[in-house]
């Protein structure tokens, strides 16, 4: 049975589409079966797969709003084992538009159930919201990781999105836990980035990641060309980074490689 799980934080700018993207191929490197999802109308972890957004027949959001079978929008990545669901600018409107439907919270939840068991993992890609489809995710995940950038005002909103993830828990998916924090954008030269990191190991404890992402030009870099870090530079700091969460979160859930 396939794992679901949430890449998620309100905050913009802290690594969610650059972890979905690069922890996704990761896991289809360890011959892990991965569907990537991505449920943010910037479309970026699309484009990041090497898909054009603007090309694409149907999307996450037609599935939402107009229930298409997930099945007639999977497409297949240029790296094997991983495949996306890909988002449009469209999804922008889904939230106004499933305002008014029953069990409004669960759409995303059913529309994937299907296929759930095709897969070892399934990633979604949030929002840097916490709005109406970032709550669809949350309510089909089995878990969700939250990335926090090693800089300034780095714990600066979690408390809310913590807050989320307990009335999600409460009200909507009882199921649901956090599979750990991930520190990223960290900077070893940078006292900053220690403090942070120090911080947020202080507060969370086990619930961090032992892996943490550092600040890497190339992972920067591939999503310019449509890649994943791992097959632009699999010799760099990030695709090193990368494979080691994936091992991390392999071995967590006890399936060895």
């Amino acid at each position: 049975m396939g794992k679901i799980i949430s890449i998620a934080n309100q905050k913009g700018g802290v690594g969610k589409t650059t972890t979905s993207i690069n922890l996704s191929a990761s896991l289809a490197a360890l011959d892990q079966k991965t569907l990537l999802i991505d449920a943010d109308p910037q479309a970026n972890s699309t484009s990041g797969c090497g898909i054009d957004p603007r090309s694409v027949k149907y999307s996450i959001y037609e599935s939402l709003v107009s229930e298409i079978p997930v099945r007639d929008i999977v497409e297949q990545t240029s790296t094997p084992n991983l495949f996306i669901i890909p988002s449009h600018l469209d999804l922008v409107g889904a939230e106004i538009e499933l305002i008014n439907s029953t069990e409004r919270e669960h759409v995303l939840a059913k529309a994937i159930h299907p296929i759930k068991d095709d897969y070892d993992y399934i990633i979604i890609d949030c929002s840097p919201s916490l709005g109406l489809i970032t709550i669809n995710a949350l309510a089909a995940s089995d878990s969700v990781i939250i990335p926090v950038q090693c800089e300034f005002f780095a714990l600066e909103g979690l408390g809310k999105l913590l807050n989320t993830i307990q009335i999600v828990q409460q009200s909507i998916n009882e199921n649901l836990s956090i599979e750990g924090i991930l520190l990223t954008m960290y900077d070893s030269r940078l006292r900053l980035s220690n403090q942070v990191a120090d911080e947020v190991k202080m507060h969370f404890e086990s619930l961090v990641f032992d892996t943490i992402i550092h600040r890497n030009t190339r992972l920067s870099e591939a999503p310019s060309i449509g890649q994943p870090v791992i097959s632009f530079d699999i010799e760099s700091k990030g695709a090193s980074n990368y494979l080691n969460l994936a091992k991390e979160l392999i071995e967590k859930n006890s399936i060895k490689v």
